[in-house]
């Protein structure tokens, strides 16, 4: 749930109105049993398509230096998935483990029966998502920088291919890729999906075939170790940034996304981030928090070329983010079950 840090308890009493991720998971493919596995996705309300193991110890070690040396810059807030001790609850879907299975056991659903898997935080979702996100880079097409995107304004065929034909999309956590195939109808056509599960990747290319997308491009790739070698225009991430929070090494992960992010998003380029576990003033703040601690990396003797020029030029601002969601009162509070947040690269 964007930006309210319940309980396992409040939350479900809080959600019972959302999507919660119901998995029939391979036997002996974690420690964890099934029934862990579903208490652990109803208590987040979460179904993400990404999470990270990483290998590189070096990057690793990198980032906890990065992290011990930005003390100033933490988030916002302190996200439950980043306790010192996580349990079993706020870790699991942080997990490749847990995706691997889960995307197995998806791939093996379509094959017998058809079923295209999970639609991430819902088909309503994703379609504001999809036709917030045209306008947006329409807008941006023609030299306009929106303060806000409200209602897609009618286009022709013609005229939506030629704003959005341009624009390079990388799908970082694509999961099975069905947000690609949405952005294709809409007129984009360079696209590209990328998840660090294979079973992800070949239920996506499955889809894709056969539903006659074939100038999708999907990869097996890690965000937090990319093998990605382009830039892109526009990266959209629905919700990879929560199941990295969701890892026991939650607040390093997040400053290597960023990091891996920075680097994929081309300059004027624009990241769309839709998020169930943080509110749009917190993924500001956490950009912020980024943008500060690449000022002061740039501010130091040992800086490389490549980290001066974050000096009078931070690496992100924000854009614009999506109004249209509904919201609702709980213990004093408003919130939205999803936030979705533009960023644009400097």
């Amino acid at each position: 749930m964007a930006g309210m840090r319940l309980s396992p308890e409040e939350s479900t009493e809080a959600n019972q109105h959302l999507q919660l991720p119901q998995q029939q998971l391979q036997t002996g493919r974690e420690a964890a049993s099934d029934d862990d596995r579903s208490v652990a996705a109803d208590s987040w309300s979460i179904k993400s398509d990404y999470g990270s193991t990483l290998d590189d110890e070096q990057r690793h070690a990198d980032a906890a230096e990065a992290l011990s040396s930005a003390a100033n810059f933490r988030p916002a807030s302190d996200y439950s998935s980043d306790k010192d001790e996580p349990d079993a609850e706020t870790s699991m879907l942080g997990l490749q483990s847990y995706w691997d299975a889960a995307y197995l056991d998806e791939l093996a659903n379509f094959r017998e029966h058809g079923h295209v898997g999970e639609i991430w935080f819902g088909t309503d979702v994703m379609d504001t998502v999809i036709s917030w996100t045209k306008s947006l880079c329409t807008d941006v097409s023609q030299g306009h920088i929106p303060n806000h995107v409200g209602e897609p304004k009618p286009q022709s065929v013609e005229h939506d291919e030629k704003y959005l034909s341009c624009w390079s999309v990388l799908d970082i956590g694509t999961g099975n890729g069905l947000l690609l195939q949405e952005l294709s109808k809409q007129g984009f056509t360079d696209l590209t999906g990328t998840d660090y599960s294979e079973g992800a990747i070949d239920l996506a290319r499955t889809l894709a075939d056969r539903d006659g997308f074939s100038n999708i491009k999907f990869l097996v790739d890690d965000i937090l170790e990319t093998k990605l070698d382009r830039q892109f225009q526009l990266v959209m991430d629905k919700g990879t940034l929560d199941a990295i929070g969701l890892h026991p090494d939650g607040p390093i992960k997040r400053i290597m996304y960023w990091d891996s992010v920075s680097k994929l998003l081309a300059p004027g380029g624009i990241l769309v981030i839709t998020s169930c576990n943080h509110t749009k003033d917190e993924l500001v703040q956490e950009v912020e928090n980024f943008n500060q601690r690449n000022i002061a990396i740039s501010q130091e003797p040992s800086a490389t070329k490549d980290q001066e020029t974050h000096r009078d030029h931070p690496p992100f601002r924000y854009l614009n983010h999506v109004r249209t969601y509904p919201t609702f009162m709980f213990g004093g509070s408003v919130g939205s079950r999803v936030a979705t947040v533009a960023f644009l690269r400097n």
